[in-house]
């Protein structure tokens, strides 16, 4: 498989203080891929790297082919490196239509009504919503309106950060539905998770994460098969 997304022995941390130590990741074209571990083992910040917000010490982010370590934020959505951040980040104070829209500002924009009515059908509550004000809509439609913003601008990898974060236990299982339909449709996936066992039932493969450092790397069948592994790095 090809190669989209390739981490190399990436570096990064806060004023003298390393998180990340020498991250190797790679994501295939049409793969989705997991990324677990606890609160604290540099998820986040790989991420934030990844996708613009923060400058590695060192170390190299390629997408598509092109090297994009340590490029302005805005360069990496115009590649089509979508993040879906933990929390929603939506606009409170804007509509779901004009929080949608703002997903095509930068990419996709030429296609937006044809994006806007994918959104709308994979989401339609988020139709009936429309014209209603965002932070005024549930935990779960707010998710799915995190979601549908990301798709706006057309990625070509999809970071989805804690998605499942706060939602019943009946969301949690339409979200999990709806990112294998989207692997399934072809797009790539970065699942970034602590919800292991749904997380492992949606991907190809997986990375487990722990302090700052990659401790795992493979198939999830081979992660739920070995005892040792889920013990040290899962706590199941």
């Amino acid at each position: 498989m090809k190669a989209l997304l390739e981490i190399k022995g990436l570096q990064a941390g806060y004023g003298a203080v390393e998180v990340l130590r020498g991250v190797d990741l790679v994501v295939g074209e049409g793969e989705a891929v997991a990324l677990l571990g606890s609160n604290g083992a540099g998820k986040s910040t790989l991420n934030n790297v990844m996708c613009g917000i923060f400058r590695p010490w060192s170390g190299r982010v390629r997408f598509g082919g092109a090297d994009l370590t340590g490029a302005h934020y805005r360069e990496v959505v115009k590649a089509g490196l979508i993040q879906v951040p933990e929390g929603r980040r939506i606009f409170p104070d804007l509509s779901v239509l004009e929080n949608l829209e703002l997903g095509a500002f930068t990419r996709g924009r030429a296609r937006r009504s044809a994006n806007l009515e994918r959104a709308f059908e994979l989401f339609p509550r988020l139709r009936e919503r429309s014209r209603q004000l965002a932070g005024t809509l549930s935990g779960g439609e707010q998710q799915m309106l995190a979601i549908g913003r990301g798709l706006m601008a057309e990625p070509r990898l999809l970071i989805l950060d804690e998605p499942s974060l706060g939602l019943s236990p009946l969301l949690v299982e339409e979200l999990f539905a709806l990112i294998r339909s989207l692997r399934d449709g072809g797009l790539a996936v970065l699942l970034v998770e602590q919800n292991v066992a749904q997380s492992l039932d949606v991907v190809d493969r997986a990375y487990v994460m722990e302090n700052g450092a990659i401790r795992f790397s493979g198939l999830p069948s081979e992660l739920l098969g070995s005892d040792e592994l889920r013990r040290a790095y899962l706590g199941v």
